[in-house]
């Protein structure tokens, strides 16, 4: 994190996503260029915004979606990020090798060059979101990234709940941390669960900016995706907060948009002087983090 670095605009691009992989490119790379016009500096997309949310289902046949990187996707970005001079961070299901394969977020600098990857960590397995038969466990560790307009930490989605993987992710002294993001309702638990679940989603997120004084953002997808009796909403709600866990900006829940908020490192710095959590921090007594379960055994 450099010292006295000026503010910078970020852009958030929330968006629907079909089962066209090139639609969703083009749309997703308009969103890019309209966000670089109206000021943006930093741009994120939501998690595997090429496709729609495959991990409703194991299907073997679903592994001819993943791509190198690089590799085709990441050129189209660099393209944009090279055109806008922007810095880009874009999701994509990454093919390391056969049968084995990654959630991967790469970071784009102005010059369409690759700034860096972080492959999710974190990996779920629950009702529509069976991501272990597909994601193999990141092993590049906790990432942060020095760009042209800001140090950007990357995480993905499930990582968002772990306070862990913000705490490490800062410390690398990042300013903004990105959760690129595919989370909503299963309609049948909307109506009892919903709000509970958005808002436990939210509120975490705004307590690693303040935990660990850092700007947070939050992208995520929009849209009804799956069987019309079942599947998954996706609940959008994408925001950015600063470090005192404020909401600079927010999404709607059903609407395609850009949200914009500008970042100033320099409330970073008071932030953190005032409330020095860092400072305190008592790392010789936490080697017990490292255990599963405090329990003996």
């Amino acid at each position: 994190m450099r010292a006295n670095r000026p503010p910078f605009r970020v852009a958030l691009i929330q968006m629907r996503c079909s089962t066209d992989a090139g639609d969703n490119l083009r749309r997703a790379t308009a969103m890019l260029r309209d966000a670089a016009k109206g000021g943006a500096q930093v741009a994120c997309l939501p998690e595997l915004f090429l496709t729609q949310y495959f991990c409703q289902t194991e299907d073997a046949a679903t592994f001819d979606l993943a791509e190198p990187i690089p590799g085709p996707t990441t050129e189209a970005l660099a393209e944009v990020a090279r055109e806008t001079k922007m810095v880009i961070v874009g999701s994509i299901f990454e093919r390391r090798t056969a049968g084995v394969y990654h959630n991967t977020a790469v970071v784009l600098n102005p010059d369409g060059s690759l700034v860096g990857k972080y492959r999710k960590m974190h990996i779920p397995d629950d009702p529509l979101y069976y991501e272990k038969y597909y994601f193999t466990p990141g092993d590049l560790g906790f990432k942060s990234f020095e760009t042209a307009h800001a140090r950007v930490g990357t995480l993905v989605c499930w990582d968002q709940w772990y306070p862990e993987a913000a705490r490490l992710t800062a410390l690398q002294g990042s300013e903004v941390l990105f959760y690129p993001t595919a989370i909503g309702w299963h309609p049948s638990e909307k109506a009892e669960f919903g709000e509970a679940q958005a808002s436990a989603w939210e509120t975490m997120q705004r307590a690693h900016a303040i935990a660990n004084g850092v700007f947070v953002a939050a992208v995520n997808r929009i849209g009804h995706e799956g069987p019309a009796d079942g599947g998954i909403e996706f609940w959008g709600g994408s925001f950015l907060a600063d470090p005192f866990g404020r909401i600079l900006a927010k999404g709607s829940r059903d609407r395609e948009e850009i949200i914009t908020a500008t970042c100033d490192p320099r409330l970073q710095e008071e932030t953190r002087r005032n409330w020095p959590f860092l400072r305190d921090r008592r790392i010789d007594a936490y080697a017990p983090i490292t255990q599963r379960f405090l329990d003996g055994g």
